[in-house]
């Protein structure tokens, strides 16, 4: 017997990828998914591979892993494709202590975040 298959979340002409356990604030990983949302996919890769930013390898990563499930998943046209959506959310906080001054501790949060990259592929113009 089994479960029912659950419905696809997404459109018929799009595709996702999601990285979890990023090792950065979910505030520094928005400025690098907001320089790429809305752009095409192939000049989004571009643009990650020359950011400065270090989390960039990351999200270079998980754009292509978007790509790659649009054309091998899904048959999209890898030309067409754009980001739709590049969205960052909190995952878990890892929590240090660091000795202080008195007998004292200074707590150190490091986050962790979460994104969640979503292609589609565009209409053609008639």
């Amino acid at each position: 017997m089994g479960k029912p298959k659950r419905p696809r979340r997404l459109a018929e002409d799009e595709a996702m990828a999601v990285a979890t356990l990023l090792r950065t604030s979910p505030r520094k990983l928005n400025l690098v998914a907001q320089m790429i949302r809305g752009m095409k996919a192939e000049k989004a890769v571009i643009a990650l591979e020359f950011s400065r930013r270090r989390i960039a390898r990351a999200v270079k990563k998980t754009l292509e892993s978007a790509i790659a499930n649009a054309e091998n998943n899904h048959n999209l046209d890898v030309d067409r494709l754009y980001v739709a959506e590049a969205s960052v959310g909190k995952h878990l906080v890892m929590k240090r202590f660091r000795p202080r001054a008195r007998g004292r501790v200074g707590r150190i949060q490091k986050p962790l975040s979460r994104l969640r990259i979503v292609v589609r592929e565009r209409e053609e113009a008639a």
